[in-house]
């Protein structure tokens, strides 16, 4: 970090995405400064929050001057100029891509496409944001990198795998942060840290330079404050490129925003899929998520009690997941330094393999069909994101892998069944607990239904404007 960077925190920005890109083309602030105050806020939560793996300082300014140089030619972008962070499973050029884990990993040569594409609409890469090993697990943290927190409740996980993310967000170190969601990732942090989480159809991003990414469960998607931002994020990084398996028909989100959604048939679902392990839904949430229910009807929607048929969904989405830990812990330095958790999930991954793994790749399409009968009568599903509140820092350290897959199904039953269909879901914020901890409930649609579910996701922000509340700022920072 350059020493005009210091440690004191700096005012957090207010200004979203959008808002931040608009100031910059109307002069109003630099690609300079907006970075060296993001730097700065980086630098002074980092001890307490520790969001990121890696913290691009020197690289990032540069990136910033010659941003504003085109700006001062008159040159206009998506996002020329604004200070955004990726997570730490995309390559950026110079760094190194851990997803989680330790040992010293090689400096990459190349952006990921994903990556490539936020460049190309201007914005300026800070750094790369902390997830658990190979995004396994509900919560970020790891012999690796330590734990990250919370920024509405310290001694609470942000969730995961895109933690580091979501904290970054939601203590405004970053308007908006790129994340990726392979069992609810994007949704479940973006539930326990107040913000908008979009899991896009399967494609929508490319996973560049892999054909397809955890065997087609995972995607990259966008976390924000706002439905606007979250799909002006969503836009600029989509798209497919030579090689990739996915290439669903191109689609636009931004324009969705603030288009009157029509009158929806929506489906309320409070039962999660079958998973043959206890599970219960906390009253908090069961409140919460019951309350967005009605005022969505009080906006002028038809909701009604009504659960998807997820059938055996469980057993096609296991041997799907853990070959792709087996395949990524294959790029790892030292496979005896990972958590034996995940070295347990990799040789669960080989022993699923092959036929079984066919077989769970094959039954996708007839569960679609399944699933997807709910849409002949509803527009839009909407359920819990997680079934409790955010789990306390430690609660599954030390845990076995049986008891850990156990306790994370307790707590996040929800959201996985949509990465295995490979279509589109968007956490709202629903609320809070008594406590203060967030709270959050999911939009789905069958394919492709992105621009619906942001239609209903910005209707939804202009009543609530959950945007307005903020975690206390002094628990985003060092003492």
């Amino acid at each position: 970090m350059t020493a005009e960077v210091g440690t004191q925190a700096a005012p957090r920005e207010s200004g979203g995405l959008a808002e931040q890109a608009a100031a910059l083309a109307a002069g109003d602030v630099t690609a300079r400064e907006l970075t060296e105050r993001a730097l700065t806020r980086i630098a002074a939560s980092q001890p307490t929050l520790n969001a990121f793996r890696r913290v691009r300082g020197e690289a990032a300014l540069v990136e910033a001057d010659a941003a504003d140089r085109r700006l001062a030619r008159g040159e206009r972008l998506p996002l020329l100029g604004v200070p955004v962070a990726v997570k730490d499973d995309v390559d950026v050029t110079g760094e190194p891509t851990a997803f989680g884990c330790p040992g010293e990993f090689p400096r990459k040569e190349a952006d990921s496409e994903a990556v490539r594409r936020l460049r190309a609409a201007g914005a300026v890469i800070v750094g790369k944001t902390n997830s658990p090993e190979l995004g396994q697990w509900p919560f970020t943290e790891g012999q690796a990198f330590g734990e990250t927190r919370n920024p509405w409740s310290p001694e609470h996980t942000p969730g995961g795998s895109s933690g580091g993310s979501a904290a970054a967000v939601a203590a405004g170190l970053v308007p908006a942060a790129l994340g990726s969601d392979g069992a609810g990732s994007i949704r479940i942090p973006a539930a326990w840290s107040h913000l908008v989480g979009i899991k896009p159809q399967r494609g929508r991003i490319s996973t560049m330079p892999e054909r397809e990414a955890f065997k087609g469960i995972t995607v990259f998607g966008p976390l924000a404050r706002t439905v606007r931002d979250a799909a002006l994020l969503l836009d600029v990084a989509s798209g497919s490129a030579d090689g990739d398996l996915h290439r669903p028909s191109p689609v636009e989100v931004l324009p969705a925003v603030g288009r009157d959604p029509g009158r929806l048939r929506i489906a309320l679902s409070l039962r999660p899929p079958w998973t043959a392990t206890r599970k219960s839904l906390d009253p908090a949430v069961r409140a919460a998520v019951t309350d967005l229910a009605e005022r969505l009807s009080a906006l002028g929607h038809d909701v009604e009690e009504a659960d998807p048929d997820y059938g055996p969904i469980g057993l096609a989405f296991v041997p799907r997941a853990t070959a792709g830990i087996r395949e990524w812990t294959g790029r790892v330095p030292e496979f005896a330094l990972l958590d034996p958790r995940t070295r347990g999930a990799a040789r669960t991954g080989r022993l699923l393999g092959g036929s079984v793994l066919r077989a769970a790749r094959a039954a996708e399409a007839p569960l679609g069909r399944r699933v997807g009968r709910i849409f002949r009568r509803h527009d839009v599903v909407l359920t819990p994101t997680t079934a409790t509140p955010p789990m306390r820092i430690g609660d599954l350290v030390g845990l076995s892998g049986l008891r850990t897959d156990r306790t994370m199904i307790a707590h996040c039953p929800y959201a996985w069944p949509w990465n295995l269909l490979g279509w589109p879901g968007i956490n709202v914020p629903a609320g809070f607990t008594a406590s203060g901890l967030p709270l959050g409930a999911q939009l789905l649609g069958p394919d492709s239904s992105e621009p619906l579910l942001v239609q209903l996701a910005a209707q939804l922000e202009a009543d609530r404007r959950w945007f307005e509340r903020w975690p206390p700022e002094a628990a985003a920072v060092q003492a």
